[in-house]
């Protein structure tokens, strides 16, 4: 068997290289993907689809440990300032439908406003 990479010089050779290969960690079934991380080849239990790449297992514990808890740190800081934000619109929208029903003169809730009161005194 030729364990090169393959190579994409021309098409379809690519896809023979990868068919002929066999998966890193079972030996008996046949490659479907080669991880673009390590260069290795795997079976399709083998590789997970991250990021739009397959990256085999311990590619992507690698790289979920270079950035996970960094990107962690900032996914839960966005999620405090988008909620401070809300409750910060929230409270704008409530001040501002209270200063507009504070505007409302009396006379509208008496009914003198619209003149209805006096219609029926001689």
């Amino acid at each position: 068997m030729n364990s090169l990479p393959p190579t994409f010089d021309r098409p379809g050779r690519a896809a023979v290289q990868l068919h002929a290969q066999r998966c890193a960690r079972h030996p008996e079934r046949e490659a479907a993907a080669r991880c673009p991380s390590c260069g290795g080849f795997f079976c399709r239990e083998c590789v997970v689809e991250h990021g739009g790449r397959l990256l085999c297992a311990a590619c992507l514990a690698k790289q979920e440990g270079a950035g996970g808890p960094r990107r962690g740190r900032w996914r839960v800081v966005r999620r405090q300032l988008a909620l401070a934000a809300a409750v910060f619109a929230a409270g704008l929208v409530f001040y501002s439908l209270g200063s507009l029903l504070l505007s409302v003169p009396p006379d509208f809730h008496e009914g003198t406003i619209w003149g209805l009161k006096g219609a029926d005194s001689p």
